[in-house]
Formats: structure tokens, C-alpha cells, sequence
């Protein structure tokens, strides 16, 4: 069973948050967020999908997740590269 591992940008101003997670349906993980039924520091924003990448099941998904958590270099990359910077 695929999974996918992906990050989210919510912006206020100039500014964008991320947010780094793991689902096995895309469509549905970013509704929930959006719905505020998703991870509680997403609640109250609205959020769009920056990345994603698919990974072959849930274990490489999860480590990958470990790994873009603390990559902040690359989040920060993304969301500039959003904003048109």
C-alpha cells in the first residue's frame, strides 16, 4: 500500500507556516485540515498542498516525515518559492 508524505503552507501576509504529515489519501488528509479535524496545529487556518512525495508504504513515509520535519532549510525554500520570492 502506497503512502505519501507531503507539506502544507498556510499564509497570513508575507508569511508562511508549514506543516509536515503523512497520509494514505491526499484529498481526504487536506480536507480534514481545512475542516479542522486535522492535527490540532493546523486548526484555523487554511492550508495548501506545497510538496508531496509518494513513497512505497507507511514505514518509508514516516521516515521520510522524520527527516523533512527537521529540514527546515527545504520548508522555508518551498514557501518562498510559493510566494514568488
Amino acid at each position: 500500500m502506497s503512502a505519501f508524505v507531503y507539506v502544507l503552507g498556510s499564509f497570513a501576509g508575507k508569511t508562511c507556516r508549514t506543516y509536515v504529515g503523512w497520509t494514505d489519501d491526499l484529498d481526504k488528509r487536506l480536507t480534514a485540515h481545512n475542516n479542522g479535524s486535522g492535527a490540532k496545529s493546523t486548526r484555523g487556518r487554511i492550508w495548501f498542498l506545497l510538496y508531496a512525495e509518494k513513497h512505497a508504504g507507511r514505514g518509508a513515509a514516516m521516515s521520510r516525515e522524520w527527516h523533512l520535519k527537521r529540514d527546515r532549510a527545504f520548508r522555508k525554500q518551498l514557501a518562498a518559492t510559493t510566494l514568488g520570492r
